[in-house]
């Protein structure tokens, strides 16, 4: 399994010239552990070895790269890799600073940038784990597989087919229709982040109260610990929500479930009328902790309860498979045990769906 990303990044500029050669070579990236909570995802990850060539001007319209028919192989990349629980916008500082000698306008900001894959703007405010597992095409690991060598060569021979994953950063043209813009300072991103932790404190609890009694250095830390990736900081906070001091009673499980789908609403910038690509229908619905007859909710129950037809049964996958963090989840899973195991930083577990066959 793969709990860092590794990405390679085309700017749409001017006229680049420089582009990294195939096959960069990756330095000092920590070697993935077979965990899924936060404190136990590498601390530290290294960008990748970036190599440039000056080759002969080679020009490509922002139309090209809307719609995903671009070549970008005259092109300036960026090599790097990210962890799973971390946002794209935590990227945008330096890869600005990277391609600032090349962008169309110079004074533009580095809040106006946005990502996109094979011509699908990514939304910012979702994990990069989440982006990965959705659009890349990547095959996800069996769980049963994760301590045995085939996962080891799944890791190698399907690696080599989506990583790095290729997205094209552009600093014009904002799809204000399906992206929400961002600040200089950060703060939308911050109030984004911290929204999504009081809806999953809420829905754990019935209350939002662990996060909005937290002290204002607590506050800070927490959105620290996710911007540096902090592993010890952020459990420290975490620790509070999971076992809040009143000793309320786990309610709820905060579950989202990802299924890819069409939208009539086209890509900013295009006139033709077809759908756009990569909308993402988001399920979501009260999932208690406990089954009435007090045995223990497992994925299997909730996500029948939540998508019957895609999940007919509530022990095998017939359908469709949910994924998380790049794996396949076992539907007896228990999904307490996998919230406190297994919970993106905003406290959600999120599934994306892959069909069976």
């Amino acid at each position: 399994m793969k709990f860092t990303t590794i990405l390679s990044v085309a700017a749409i500029c001017a006229s680049a010239s420089a582009v990294a050669t195939p096959n960069p070579e990756p330095v000092a990236i920590a070697e993935p552990r077979r965990y899924w909570n936060f404190c136990r995802f590498p601390g530290e990850v290294c960008a990748g070895k970036l190599k440039r060539a000056i080759e002969d001007s080679h020009e490509i319209t922002e139309d090209d790269a809307l719609t995903g028919d671009a070549d970008f192989d005259g092109f300036m990349d960026y090599y790097c890799s990210i962890p799973r629980l971390s946002y794209l916008p935590f990227l945008l500082a330096r890869l600005h600073d990277f391609f600032s000698a090349s962008l169309i306008d110079p004074d533009v900001g580095a809040h106006e940038g946005w990502f996109s894959f094979d011509g699908v703007p990514l939304k910012w405010q979702h994990p990069v784990g989440l982006l990965y597992d959705v659009f890349s095409g990547a095959e996800p690991v069996n769980a049963r597989d994760l301590d045995t060598t085939t996962a080891r060569h799944h890791d190698e021979e399907n690696g080599s087919q989506t990583l790095p994953w290729k997205l094209v950063l552009q600093f014009t043209r904002w799809p204000s229709d399906l992206l929400i813009p961002l600040d200089p300072d950060g703060k939308v991103h911050h109030d984004a982040y911290i929204n999504s932790v009081k809806e999953a404190d809420f829905l754990r609890n019935g209350t939002a109260k662990a996060i909005m009694s937290l002290s204002k250095e607590d506050s800070t830390k927490l959105w620290q610990s996710v911007q540096i990736h902090d592993c010890a900081l952020f459990n420290s906070i975490n620790s509070k929500f999971l076992n809040p001091a009143d000793g309320a009673v786990l309610r709820h499980v905060p579950i989202k479930v990802y299924l890819p789908t069409s939208s009539p609403v086209a890509v900013s910038g295009r006139s033709d009328t077809e759908p756009a690509r990569g909308t993402l229908k988001v399920i979501q619905s009260l999932v208690p902790r406990m089954l009435s007859s007090r045995e223990p909710q497992t994925l299997g129950t909730a996500l029948h309860g939540m998508l019957p037809t895609v999940f007919p049964s509530r022990r095998s996958y017939i359908h469709a498979q949910a994924v998380l963090h790049g794996a396949i989840v076992p539907l007896v899973a228990p999904v307490e045990d996998l919230m406190k195991a297994a919970a993106y930083p905003d406290g959600f577990l999120h599934f994306s769906v892959v069909m069976v066959g």
